[in-house]
């Protein structure tokens, strides 16, 4: 396999208008839908974070690593541009395999390099082959980037391996590869985590050059055990690690409670705070550069829409699934009286996992597994509800939605998780849903307290969703799931703006519940196969 070209989002402008104008707090959705509603990113700044991974070889990935003392991850690392269809399965274990190819460049051992070996344990070597897991780490041992790989190159390189075959490692030094160098070891858990993995270089005379191994933590992130004792357990309650929080960035916080006190003290929005954490926690980024990220973001994921909504055809594996996003497209445009806000929502979340099933392009939000919801609704946003006057105050509106969504995701991945792996499919769709869920609520016009209660219902009806994909592929349940939560979350900003933010069921608590469902759920239903839907549909 040859390293792929890059490719760069794109897009065309839109209509100064974004949406109808609308009554506040809540607003009526428009039956009319904008056509083409795509906002461009500004022209200025260069992408910053991971969007321009320019990581020196040798230099250890520690993206979304937050800083001491606060939860916050930005939003450049969790919205992650990448390629279909498991951010924890693919875009992760091709990020393992291009770290290491780079650690041995910088320590001299890659020319010697005669064999790479790969063992894949846990939820990795269960569901490996149908969330396309060796065809990630062939392309990450080529030194292929998840933001600028070709998705069909990727598709194919497991499958139309000839064993023997010459692999560039590094895009330099060829060396043979086989099949069998890849060992499936789906029985074996490693304590680190469910997702893990174990590379093996070896000499042309069989002798050790290098062994690593990774875990694939959900979103796209990756740990290298031994990285200061990052590959730990994440079985630390919620309440624990507030006890441990410490102020060393003026927006730090570690909880739901500490992110609303904080709005309170200094009379700030949480996507407010969020941008200041932004740049407190990467002070060579200027602002212009954290918005032209975010914008590049958006750009994605609104294409991503688009793509979906115009192709059809079967989705890849012996499921034989057929896409619907495009035909139930045509069938709301042919009538459009009839056509429901809330009919273009679900298809704007099919259309993007069906994208990501078929291994395209998508944006980690926070996983490949949910990556329909916040896309879904915020686009839906846009359409349909959006009352700002503006190709500029629209786009201002979505980078408002997506550093709210940051801050919320923040809190899930720092105190519970987002890997399906580990914590079910609560921990994917149900944080993605509150994710959503507050963003909406934040464009709507609502309190920090209101966000937090959307973020928290959003949550609370997703707990104990569990994680098992029919046939190892992101196909059955996932691309439904994701079009039922993108409509969950619209209710939940409702019902929030409806309030004054006062409740009984805290996020915290929520999210803490979630942790604690997520260790006590069977690793049957965490993303392996062997429960559920998983054994109980027919393959055919």
């Amino acid at each position: 396999m040859h390293r792929s070209s890059a490719s760069t989002p794109g897009g065309s402008a839109a209509p100064d208008a974004p949406g109808s104008a609308a009554a506040a707090p809540l607003p009526t959705p428009s039956l009319r839908r904008i056509p083409a509603p795509f906002i461009p990113p500004a022209e200025s700044g260069s992408l910053g974070g991971r969007h321009s991974l320019t990581t020196d070889p040798g230099t250890p990935d520690r993206r979304g690593v937050a800083a001491a003392g606060t939860a916050y991850v930005s939003a450049l690392e969790l919205f992650s541009i990448g390629i279909g269809p498991s951010s924890s399965h693919t875009v992760g274990p091709m990020r393992a395999a291009r770290d290491l190819v780079e650690r041995m460049r910088a320590a001299g051992t890659l020319d010697d390099t005669a064999r790479i070996t790969v063992e894949l344990f846990g939820s990795l070597g269960a569901t490996g082959i149908g969330h396309g897991t060796p065809d990630a780490i062939l392309a990450g041992l080529t030194g292929a980037e998840p933001e600028t790989v070709d998705p069909d190159a990727v598709r194919a390189a497991w499958s139309g391996w000839t064993d023997g075959e010459h692999l560039m490692l590094g895009g330099t030094r060829p060396i043979a590869f086989a099949r069998a160098d890849v060992v499936f070891s789906p029985f074996t858990r490693l304590p680190g985590h469910p997702n893990a993995l174990t590379f093996v270089a070896l000499d042309a005379d069989g002798a050790e050059l290098a062994r690593e191994t990774y875990f694939s933590v959900g979103g796209g992130f990756i740990r290298r055990e031994g990285d200061d004792g990052e590959d730990a357990p994440r079985d630390v309650p919620a309440a624990a690690v507030a006890a441990a929080t410490s102020a060393s960035t003026p927006t730090a916080f570690r909880t739901a409670d500490q992110l609303l006190a904080l709005c309170a003290s200094e009379g700030a929005t949480i996507a407010e705070l969020a941008r200041r954490a932004e740049l407190e926690t990467h002070p060579d980024r200027t602002e212009v550069e954290l918005d032209a990220g975010l914008d590049a973001i958006w750009t994605a994921m609104t294409e991503c829409i688009d793509a979906g909504l115009h192709h059809d055809g079967l989705l890849p594996g012996e499921l034989k699934v057929r896409r619907r996003a495009a035909a139930i497209r045509g069938q709301l445009e042919a009538e459009p009286a009839t056509a429901l806000p809330g009919d273009w929502l679900g298809i704007y979340a099919l259309a993007v996992n069906e994208q990501n099933a078929a291994g395209g392009r998508v944006v980690t939000a926070p996983t490949n597994g949910a990556a329909g919801i916040l896309p879904a609704v915020a686009r839906y946003w846009l359409d349909f509800l959006c009352a700002r006057e503006g190709a500029e105050a629209a786009r201002a509106g979505i980078r408002e939605f997506l550093l709210t969504a940051t801050a919320l995701g923040s809190l899930f991945r720092a105190n519970a998780s987002i890997s399906g792996a580990e914590g079910g499919c609560q921990a994917e769709v149900g944080s993605a849903s509150a994710m959503a869920a507050g963003g909406l609520t934040a464009v709507l016009g609502g309190t920090p307290a209101q966000v937090e209660n959307a973020a928290e219902i959003a949550m609370e009806h997703h707990l104990g969703l569990t994680c098992d994909p029919v046939g190892g592929l992101v196909q059955i349940p996932c691309i439904e799931r994701n079009a039922i939560a993108a409509s969950t979350a619209v209710t939940a900003a409702r019902l929030a703006l409806r309030g004054d933010g006062t409740h009984h069921v805290s996020l915290d608590t929520v999210v803490e519940t979630m942790r604690q469902t997520g260790a006590d759920m069977s690793t049957k239903y965490k993303e392996t196969s062997e429960g559920g839907l998983a054994v109980n549909v027919v393959e055919c």
